[in-house]
């Protein structure tokens, strides 16, 4: 689906990424099944096979090549069907209070759904799949299976297994398991026909190998620097979508900027609103000076590639804005939020997708990334930084 059509050299070199990383389990344990941490199988990935990498991001992908979008999982292989954590619905616990466990599993898979679609069309990709590193004694496997949606028609309880902890139930696709206590969605995962296997050497002492001159050879991996390589050391923050002060999305600001009265507007027009103390916490990290209110415009990275140009807007820098803002605009209100022209964007909207809040990653002075990321990270970056 996707491993086998990557090139004979991406494959080999992720095969052998894989093999060093696991050559080092004990480091962690004394287990004969070979150790890989999930985000260590993440950039592996990433790094061999020419992906982007999506774990800052907090989307429903873990990485996207072309137009596929791929979650990435890890785990002891075990029998070969294993429940797996696929989504978390923290942010969400109201809405499933007092719901009977039919009406919970409908609003799980319709959440799910929704979280799956913004991410395909944030990041304009038109395929989905997991991708699996199974661990066994010795040896990795690969495994690969389409993601799809959760099918409502074909939707079920599974009446002889959920309890009061654990909600069970399964489409044509698939079996999931919902543990209320944590809200959190896992999938079952049958890996019965792996892509490819291949050996782990796990090493008696790594730290021997580790210490000497031969290190520098084996496990010194020297790769070219990635396309977009942190230069900052305050690199991220996150921006509401909607009005830190009232909690709600204006009506003629904001995303709804294109509704504020005075001169005509295009009808795509509208910011991102900047809380005033990120200026005054992370001074600098956009090229805007709050003292003189110059504005420099930067190169912004939408999640599928895309290059525009931004800047800081609004007097005291209260917005961030493309050129033209009407760019901007159409992606967010268009293609992620699918609101129809003319139409008032809600909370409710932001809600649906799943988001409400962008991360906003500087990769250098005037070259900067934006990404979407779940309802309360912004409520979560105000809280650990605003002093």
């Amino acid at each position: 689906m996707f491993f086998n059509n990557q090139t004979k050299e991406e494959q080999l070199h992720y095969i052998k990424l894989l093999q060093t990383v696991g050559s080092l389990s004990n480091l962690f344990s004394e287990s004969k099944t070979p150790a890989l941490n999930y985000r260590a199988a993440e950039n592996v990935f990433c790094k061999a096979l020419n992906a982007n990498n999506l774990a800052r991001g907090d989307v429903s992908f873990d990485a996207f090549k072309g137009d596929i979008g791929i979650g990435l999982k890890t785990f002891i292989h075990g029998n070969g069907k294993k429940y797996e954590k696929i989504a978390e619905f923290n942010k969400d616990i109201e809405k499933l209070q007092n719901l009977n466990d039919e009406k919970t599993m409908k609003m799980i898979a319709d959440l799910r759904n929704n979280r799956l679609a913004a991410t395909k069309r944030a990041h304009g990709t038109n395929k989905m799949i997991y991708h699996l590193v199974t661990r066994k004694n010795g040896e990795f496997e690969i495994h690969e299976e389409e993601i799809h949606y959760i099918d409502f028609r074909s939707l079920r309880l599974d009446n002889k297994k959920t309890t009061d902890k654990n909600i069970f139930f399964q489409d044509i696709y698939a079996k999931y398991k919902f543990y209320i206590a944590k809200s959190t969605l896992y999938k079952q995962f049958l890996c019965d026909s792996p892509i490819t296997r291949f050996n782990v050497d796990i090493l008696d002492d790594p730290f021997e190998i580790l210490m000497s001159n031969e290190s520098q050879q084996n496990y010194m991996v020297h790769e070219k620097k990635e396309k977009y390589e942190l230069e900052v050391k305050h690199e991220q923050i996150f921006l509401p979508l909607y009005s830190a002060r009232s909690g709600k999305v204006e009506e003629k600001s904001g995303l709804n900027q294109w509704n504020a009265r005075g001169r005509a507007r295009h009808e795509d027009e509208l910011y991102i609103p900047i809380p005033a103390w990120i200026h005054q916490q992370f001074e600098g990290f956009f090229p805007y000076d709050s003292h003189t209110d110059i504005k420099e415009e930067f190169t912004l990275i939408l999640p599928d590639g895309k290059e525009i140009s931004a800047k800081v807007c609004q007097q005291g820098g209260k917005g961030f804005m493309s050129n033209p803002n009407r760019l901007l605009g159409r992606w967010i209100l268009r293609t992620i939020l699918e609101k129809p022209i003319g139409q008032l964007v809600t909370y409710d909207d932001l809600d649906r997708a799943g988001i409400d809040s962008v991360l906003i990653t500087k990769y250098g002075e005037y070259r900067f990334k934006i990404n979407f990321s779940s309802k309360g990270s912004y409520e979560d970056f105000e809280e650990e930084f605003k002093s």
